[in-house]
Order: C-alpha cells, then structure tokens, then sequence
C-alpha cells in the first residue's frame, strides 16, 4: 500500500479515545503524585513565616545601620522642605531598627510590620513619588524595592510570627 492511499480507520494508526483518555489520567495521577511529594516536604507554613520574618527584618536593619552611620539630617532636611517637623526624621530609627529587631524576634511582630510598612510608604512618598511612573533600564518598575519592603511588611502583618517565636501568635 503506498503512504497517504489508506483510508482512516479508528483506532489504526493514532490513539483511540480510550487510549488518549488513559493517558490523560496517567498524567493527572503523575501531577498529583509530584504536589503529594512536595506538599509532605515543604509544607511548613510556620518555617516559612520564619524566613520570611528572617528575610525582611534583616536586609532592613542594613538601611537602619546607615541612618546611624551617616544619620537623619538629609531626611529632616526633605521633612522641613515638606513643611513638616524635621525631629520626625529619628521616627526611621524605629522603622528601621526596633521594629526589624521585633519582627526577626517574633515579638509584637503584627504592630512592628504595620509600623514597618509605614516606614516605607512614609520614605516612598518622600523620595521615591517621581519614579511611579518610571522604569529602570532593564524594565522594572522603578519603585519596586519599595514596593517589595512595603508589601512584605504587609504579609508579615498579616500572617503573624507563627510558632517560632519569642511570643506565639495565633
């Protein structure tokens, strides 16, 4: 018989529906085989709060170290430019010291993060308003570190310390 001169014939040739059905559910079993092994080893909810609180705390206690390095004095300077009291500026050595401190602590995590999340939606407004529309050369949204700190203070509010911690919250 020459190639392309044969008639369809079910079944002949290519997979039958119960064939393609059988492998749909070989599929299906084998993805719920992989989420089963990866649920039993990574689900610790708990760890995971852990490394986040760990994550967020520490890279912003490096900002709180340079504002005691190299002080306050430029943020009051934008404070009074703003029409706002400069001693405010010593208001970042709490959002950038106690509460990091407190959040990788686990202790009076929930008030830390909205105090640290503040922070940065304070140092956003006052620095950062005239990148919102801006991006970077490699096309990244120019306030994106912002926005990263702010939204992961958020998410620590929300989710707590969890079990590993100086105070455990529910």
């Amino acid at each position: 018989m020459i190639p392309g001169n044969r008639k369809w014939q079910p079944g002949v040739g290519c997979l039958s529906l119960n064939a393609r059905l059988h492998v749909g559910k070989k599929k299906n079993t084998m993805l719920k085989t992989i989420d089963s092994v990866f649920t039993r080893y990574a689900n610790h909810p708990d760890f995971g709060r852990l490394l986040l609180r760990l994550t967020f705390g520490i890279l912003m206690l490096f900002h709180g170290v340079a504002k005691i390095d190299h002080g306050v004095g430029w943020i009051s300077a934008l404070l009074e430019q703003k029409g706002l009291p400069g001693f405010i500026a010593y208001g970042v050595f709490i959002g950038e010291i106690v509460t990091p401190v407190l959040i990788i602590i686990g202790w009076l995590t929930r008030p830390a993060a909205f105090i640290y999340a503040f922070n940065i939606l304070v140092a956003t407004l006052l620095v950062g308003m005239g990148k919102f529309y801006s991006l970077t050369d490699v096309g990244a949204w120019a306030l994106e570190s912002e926005a990263l700190y702010f939204l992961g203070g958020l998410c620590i509010m929300f989710l707590g310390a969890g079990k590993y911690a100086v105070s455990r919250q529910p």
